[in-house]
């Protein structure tokens, strides 16, 4: 099953690349029919699943057969009789989709619950049987993928499915697995349902389950099924595209003599390494096309490097970028950055002396099996764990290793949206964002790292760490500086959350509007609904600023290198000694003095004007001007005036801007007595409760 296979409709099993070599050709036809003819002898496997066997064998040599020979006989008797649309035996689809499991390394327990995965939904098996024959994992398994009944739910049958589905797949992700491979084989075999029948499990497919399987990895799904919807959903442009393929087969691929080259360098540079060209699958080769317009040979396929170890890789990739012409703008390293579903690769592309561009992908061969098969390639996540209670009688969630960030956050909104329609739409425009980021959270008691989508907020930071207590979220500081709830974030971000002491306080209804996690907006959205007052709040006359201004002004114990000159500190970066300053002269005559590194200077010296020298008196008072944040609440004005006083420095100005949100900020213009006294003062004002910032103007 190629991540990268031209023909979407070509079987894994006949593919070369995927079957050891000499392997035949499995007909499930005519192995289904030839399972119905009667029972085998207990001591060797069903000629029908010899191939699944063989392809298992390939990955885990020493596993045990015997458990998928009693699952396959039990599954085989449960569904005699029973018959596709296309009147194939139903035994071969479990069949089926148990081979894709298998090709791909799927262990013994995954294989047999995909032996058993319909039994239970379309026969007269029971889970309690499953669990007495098979054991607790696989009747957790079989019981997560199995549909809820349509005649308790109607039409919220299938958002319920998959919410049930979700959960199973938080506490055992080859749950998510076994569904993949069924809904693949189910795409294949469509071409016997009703067009508008198609459609419909089309658009699921391209809204859900592909978005999963990117999410878990699982490439060589994914690719497959984008190629199946792309031929059901947009029949026109597949065919288009299938015409760009089949005369790019008639033409000189420069691939293969590329790959050539690319061996012969790795070869005299001692580096051992498989080279092989990948053609792209028709989505792939759809998308260049749309991007570029014009076709070039080489974009029907990649180079693919595969080496032993992880240093290898970085050899591999100096040797391309030394011998031959590295394109810049096309180096990802995913090796050192991987993605957010395990995949790990270098890409690059080089350019030949004859012009041609071509793309290569490096990587070792476990990072290959893993980019194929993603979570599938990882086995059993609970070898190694201790034993636990049965799935059914323990309500925590199982610890798993491979459960990534994006399906917590999406468990976790989940509870919060029984609606099953909020839950379905709301589910589609999650997977429909397809990067993460992480940033680092610091809330004064403890640190750690959160996973956000990409194009995130603070608002969304807030929700996954406070959950509803984040409706009093007042702002927060990133990377050290104090923004806006609506300030999105990037990957490596560090944020600090700042809440409202008032815990009667709730988001404001523009929150949703940068709101981008399912969590956020439905905790957002649920509070508004029972808030219906607050939601649109009155408009209020703007206030003017509450202003207090001192006697006091001029130029401080600033001198200028000019006789006679009246001095002024500038109010927009109001410098203290022993800042390094500059003056400039300004209409009237007198020097305004900036600190070295105001943007008033650059202004100023970009329009030709030319400084003058300036230096501090030997006395050391000195002005300043600071700007104070802090939660609304009575008698702040006067504490923090208290705190000044205290320090036995005058207050020149003060200014108290309207709370917006709950904040309010403060200006103040101070006269100190010595400017070392500065740092002291600005942690007096800090400790004055509700103040959770001071800086200078």
């Amino acid at each position: 099953m190629s991540a990268e296979a031209t023909n979407p409709e070509a079987r894994p099993e006949a593919r070369p690349e995927l079957r050891r070599r000499g392997r035949t050709r499995l007909d499930l036809r005519r192995l289904g029919r030839a399972a119905l003819l009667g029972p085998t002898s207990r001591d060797r496997l069903p000629d029908a699943i010899g191939h699944v066997a063989e392809a298992h064998r390939a990955h885990h040599p020493d596993a045990d057969l015997s458990l998928l020979r009693r699952a396959y006989v039990l599954a085989e008797s449960s569904h005699r009789g029973q018959t596709r649309k296309s009147g194939e035996p139903y035994i071969t689809h479990p069949l089926a989709v148990t081979l894709i499991l298998a090709e791909l390394g799927a262990e013994t327990t995954t294989l047999t619950a995909s032996l058993l995965h319909d039994t239970v939904e379309d026969t007269e098996v029971t889970l309690d049987q499953v669990r007495a024959e098979f054991g607790d994992e696989v009747c957790f398994i079989v019981d997560g993928v199995t549909k809820v009944e349509k005649i308790d739910y109607g039409a919220a049958a299938e958002p319920e499915t998959f919410r049930k589905m979700l959960v199973a797949t938080g506490n055992d992700v080859r749950v998510m697995s076994i569904k993949l491979a069924d809904r693949l084989h189910n795409m294949r075999t469509l071409g016997v349902m009703r067009p508008e029948k198609q459609e419909r499990i089309a658009k699921v497919t391209r809204d859900v389950l592909i978005p999963l399987a990117e999410r878990l990895g699982v490439q060589a799904l994914k690719t497959e099924l984008e190629d199946l919807v792309f031929a059901i959903l947009h029949p026109e442009e597949y065919e288009h595209t299938r015409a760009l393929i089949a005369a790019h087969a008639g033409e000189r691929d420069p691939l293969p003599a590329i790959a050539d080259s690319v061996r012969g360098v790795l070869r005299e540079a001692g580096i051992a390494a498989e080279v092989v060209v990948r053609p792209r699958h028709f989505v792939s080769v759809h998308r260049i096309a749309r991007g570029r317009g014009e076709l070039r040979g080489s974009d029907f396929g990649r180079i693919l490097v595969l080496v032993g170890e992880n240093a290898d890789c970085y050899a591999v990739l100096g040797e391309l970028h030394t011998c031959f012409t590295p394109v810049v703008s096309e180096f990802k390293d995913f090796i050192a950055a991987p993605k957010f579903n395990l995949y790990q690769s270098l890409h690059t592309a080089v350019a030949t002396p004859e012009g041609h561009v071509a793309e290569v992908i490096v990587r070792t061969r476990q990072m290959h099996r893993v980019a194929e098969a993603g979570v599938v390639a990882l086995g059993n996540p609970y070898a190694t764990a201790p034993p636990a209670e049965s799935p059914a009688d323990c309500d925590e969630e199982r610890a798993d290793p491979t459960r990534p960030g994006w399906l917590s956050r999406l468990l976790d909104w989940q509870q919060s949206a029984p609606d099953p329609d909020t839950f379905w739409s709301v589910l589609r425009a999650e997977l429909a964002q397809d990067r993460e980021i992480t940033v680092f959270r610091e809330d004064g008691r403890a640190s750690g790292t959160l996973s956000l989508p990409a194009g995130a907020s603070c608002i969304d930071a807030a929700y996954a760490q406070y959950g509803e207590a984040a409706h009093g979220c007042i702002g927060a500081r990133v990377n050290g500086r104090l923004t806006s709830l609506a300030s999105r974030l990037s990957d490596g971000d560090t944020v600090q959350l700042l809440l409202a002491q008032d815990a009667s306080s709730g988001p404001a209804a523009d929150w949703l509007e940068h709101a981008r996690t399912p969590a956020a907006r439905i905790a957002i959205s649920s509070w508004l609904q029972a808030h219906p007052d607050t939601a649109k709040p009155a408009a209020t006359p703007a206030r003017a600023p509450l202003s207090v201004v001192g006697a006091r002004g001029g130029g401080g114990n600033a001198v200028a290198d000019l006789p006679d000159a009246t001095v002024r500190l500038a109010g927009c970066c109001t410098p203290v000694p022993p800042d390094a300053v500059a003056g400039f002269v300004v209409r009237g005559g007198a020097v305004t003095v900036h600190r070295i590194h105001c943007a008033a200077v650059a202004q100023m010296r970009a329009l030709g004007r030319t400084s003058v020298a300036v230096h501090w008196r030997a006395t050391a008072d000195c002005r300043v001007t600071l700007l104070a944040e802090s939660f609304g609440r009575p008698h702040l004005l006067a504490d923090l005036t208290e705190a000044i006083a205290r320090e036995g420095v005058e207050v020149v100005s003060a200014t108290v801007e309207p709370p917006v949100e709950q904040r309010v900020r403060h200006t103040y213009t101070l006269q100190l007595p010595d400017a070392t006294g500065l740092p002291s003062l600005m942690r007096a004002m800090r400790d004055v409760p509700g103040v959770y910032d001071v800086r200078r103007a």
